[in-house]
């Protein structure tokens, strides 16, 4: 199991600076990672001597790459890193300077900590909150902006993308991959690479052998990449130095050890004991050169970095892996975040990849704090908060939980007399529910409630098939049901649906493709679009990957076009008002993507890909009206013959 499924498995599924709030516990919340830093040189000491690289060549992964908010991303996934709580002991590494600043005290860093921690942004602690990082310029920061821009201290691949991509970049470069003659189990796509990477690998590429030796399968023959990813942490302590400020910078993190939530303690006792059996430590004492002196040492490298840990994703979001980066880890939560963290892998940068990138999501200005969200902000509040308080152990207190607004789009219906206005979704504690504009009231909230509880049930069981048909004839039947009931395309489950809908019609595309296959995966992205714009700020990068999946649908070639070209204004049109829309769709996600994955990277890979097809796109359209205007030169004129 991935680390991924497995914070998926136990989640089920503000602008105002203070925004976690503890959950029951004398011990206050803090969130925060760090920035990385990997490039320290091999100790004269160690072998240098580096396995042959195989002349076996793996091409990129090529085709449609699904995208989350969560990370959840729906980041999804993506979920952010911590600090220390004030009420754990921190260690020596950690002492601080406090200068008064309100109610907020400023941390100036000793010891060498956070050098990459850039001047116009300051590491402050508050008390109940702990330390986060405040925007300490003289001007605001503006969307788009590039807050942070560094290489984690360590990240792996997920299993799955162990043979796509490179370990040492996260890349995927056409000229393909070269595999280690040693563990056979990792890719390179240079020798740069892997000689970079060599001083760590070297101590993996022995305890992978050992592993996939002692395995039962060839299933479980690669530990999960948070196995790999502690232990890459583990021996890059014990090559630095417990001592060392990269070693510094990870014990800094949070540890949520005397918090552990219960539902977390099963993964946190199989990750234990996974590590152990991976290092190869067959006694206590074995494990002391990682700075592991007890039980209790063992389960705050576990916790730290399962808090602070970060979704490793492709410049489309797509996740790969995990990362761990000791400074992004240092920004707080909010349900309403101001900043977003990416990979663009802009051109610029090329050469230091992996970069993780903070980009602001809007105007920050002087003294407001930096937030970005650990959960998919696309969920309702209940279940945000129940992810949160299992993962983090905390209950949010941002604007988007604590202001109520008469209708979270995230919960919400049309009103029941199509007035235009909309209704707060009904509950089992509010059964009345008013349209906000004409205060029409909903006739059958049992109905209501009904259909979205049906509907939860039918996004959980066609994520959970393994037969894409099958879960597409389910997401098929559910949404008209949903739709009927008046559900909003911004409320979950529908938003969720018209997600999975979307790619399960994309991932089986016939061969041939077919008209009608095509627009509906088109009028299903155009659906989920307009949900998100209704819960994400604009340029938030995963609304921004979403209106390039729908450019791109609309530029796809009409298997048979219909003979009207306009098709009576339904959607998506025909010929060249389609090539139209599909312009104009692009356009729109590159001036978002210019936000989401920062102005400076000019939207990164993803921008450059978007940039490409836009010029193509004038091309074809221009061809349009050169081939229209000539046939309409080359049409005689009829003559007007005057009737005495």
């Amino acid at each position: 199991m991935s680390f991924v499924d497995l914070k998926s498995k136990r989640q089920s599924k503000s602008r105002r600076t203070y925004v976690s709030c503890p959950s029951n516990h004398d011990t206050p919340h803090t969130s925060a990672p760090l920035p990385p830093q990997v490039t320290a040189k091999t100790q004269t000491n160690e072998d240098t001597r580096l396995p042959a690289s195989e002349s076996i060549l793996v091409p990129g992964v090529p085709g449609h790459s699904n995208y989350t908010g969560d990370v959840s991303m729906d980041v999804s996934v993506t979920r952010s890193p911590m600090s220390e709580t004030a009420g754990s002991a921190a260690p020596s590494a950690t002492a601080r300077t406090f200068l008064h600043d309100n109610e907020h005290r400023r941390i100036l860093p000793e010891g060498g900590l956070y050098k990459e921690l850039p001047s116009r942004i300051a590491m402050k602690e508050s008390a109940g909150i702990g330390r986060g990082l405040w925007h300490q310029g003289s001007t605001n920061i503006r969307p788009g902006d590039v807050i942070l821009s560094l290489r984690p201290h360590v990240f792996t691949l997920s299993t799955t993308y162990l043979e796509s991509h490179c370990s040492g970049c996260a890349g995927t470069p056409a000229s393909g991959l070269k595999r280690c003659s040693g563990c056979r189990k990792v890719w390179y796509c240079t020798p740069t690479c892997q000689n970079g990477d060599w001083p760590i690998h070297k101590s993996e590429c022995a305890a992978v052998q050992n592993w996939s030796t002692e395995a039962p399968s060839e299933k479980v023959s690669v530990p999960s990449d948070a196995v790999r990813c502690l232990g890459r942490i583990l021996w890059q302590v014990k090559r630095k130095g417990t001592g060392s400020i990269w070693a510094k910078e990870i014990q800094a993190m949070q540890s949520n050890r005397k918090l552990i939530h219960p539902s977390a303690v099963e993964g946190h006792t199989h990750l234990a004991q996974s590590i152990v059996r991976y290092l190869g430590a067959s006694s206590p004492t074995e494990l002391e050169d990682y700075g592991i002196m007890s039980t209790a040492d063992l389960v705050d490298v576990i916790s730290r970095f399962i808090i602070n840990t970060i979704a490793l994703t492709t410049p489309s979001l797509t996740p790969i892996g995990v990362a761990v980066s000791p400074l992004v880890a240092l920004i707080n939560h909010s349900c309403a975040p101001n900043v977003v963290v990416v990979f663009p892998r802009s051109k610029k940068d090329s050469g230091n990849e992996p970069l993780v990138k903070v980009v602001a999501l809007r105007n920050i200005a002087p003294g407001e704090e930096i937030l970005m969200s650990y959960v998919d902000t696309t969920l309702p509040k209940s279940l945000r908060q129940n992810a949160l308080t299992e993962t983090y152990n905390f209950q949010c207190c941002c604007k988007a939980c604590i202001e109520s607004s008469e209708v979270d789009p995230r919960e919400a219906t049309w009103c029941p007399k199509a007035c235009g206005g909309m209704c707060p979704l009904p509950t089992e504690k509010n059964r009345i529910s008013r349209c906000t504009s004409c205060r029409a009231v909903i006739s059958d909230p049992d109905a209501v409630m009904d259909a979205a509880r049906v509907g939860q049930e039918a996004l959980d069981k066609a994520a959970s098939l393994k037969d894409n048909n099958k879960a597409k004839i389910l997401t098929t039947n559910i949404i008209p049901v949903l739709m009927s009931a008046g559900l909003t395309p911004s409320t979950h489950p529908l938003l969720a649906i018209f997600k999975l809908h979307q790619t399960l019609l994309i991932s089986s595309f016939p061969t041939p493709l077919t008209q009608d296959v095509l627009n509906e995966t088109i009028r299903t992205a155009g659906k989920y679009s307009a949900g998100l714009s209704a819960v994400l700020d604009e340029g938030h990068p995963v609304r921004a990957m979403v209106l390039v999946e729908l450019g791109k649908l609309l530029a796809v070639d009409e298997p048979s076009p219909p003979g009207s070209q306009t098709m009576n204004g339904s959607f998506p049109p025909s010929g060249p008002a389609r090539l139209k829309v599909a312009y104009e769709t692009l356009l729109r996600a590159r001036k978002e993507l210019l936000i989401g994955f920062g102005r400076q990277t000019e939207g990164g890979a993803v921008g450059d890909d978007v940039r490409e097809t836009l010029v193509a796109l004038e091309k074809e359209l221009g061809v349009w009206s050169t081939g229209i205007r000539n046939v309409l030169e080359d049409t005689p004129r009829a003559r007007i013959t005057r009737v005495e």
